[in-house]
């Protein structure tokens, strides 16, 4: 058997935010890690001790935007014991199975979005901070014909945000 005590001090840990999460306070819908199980089994994955441990620290914090290394940094503070390759890995897992959406912003990281429903986002370009767009009705119109064989598969629009330099109006 697993030890599975480095899942353990981040399920503690993480226990508020998943319960706050599974309904209306007083009630339970059930164990927050058996629901994670549950999750990983639908989206076709084995609930593995590694992707448990991953899924809940990306999971039990509500809707958010990371990096693999954000997340390996997570992981370290919580003592799970993951390399870097394992995160990415798990990562794109994850992404195929469409429990998270990869965002293309910068092209030097891979930001993952918790929320994999189609929505748009903001890119602070200088903290290199993601942020969801509220719901503000934005429509692309006249879309070009994909080509022969293939079909749009969603639109994505990220608008790039940073601060205006001082002497300017």
């Amino acid at each position: 058997m697993n030890d599975l005590s480095p899942l353990h001090a981040v399920l503690s840990a993480r226990a508020p935010a998943l319960q706050a999460e599974s309904g209306a306070a007083g009630q339970r819908r059930g164990c927050p890690l058996s629901e994670l199980r549950d999750r990983l089994r639908r989206a076709g994955l084995r609930p593995t001790r590694q992707r448990l441990s991953l899924g809940w620290l990306l999971f039990g914090k509500g809707d958010r935007h990371l990096t693999a290394e954000m997340l390996y940094d997570e992981a370290m503070r919580a003592k799970v014991p993951v390399s870097l390759a394992t995160v990415y890995n798990t990562l794109h897992q994850f992404t195929e199975a469409r429990l998270l959406r990869q965002l293309a912003l910068d092209g030097s990281k891979a930001y993952f979005d918790t929320n994999p429903s189609e929505h748009h986002h903001f890119f602070l370009e200088e903290e290199g901070q993601v942020l969801d767009m509220p719901d503000c009705g934005i429509t692309v119109d006249a879309l070009p014909n994909p080509p022969e064989g293939m079909e749009i598969a969603g639109v994505e629009v990220i608008v790039r945000l940073r601060r205006r330099s001082g002497g300017r109006a």
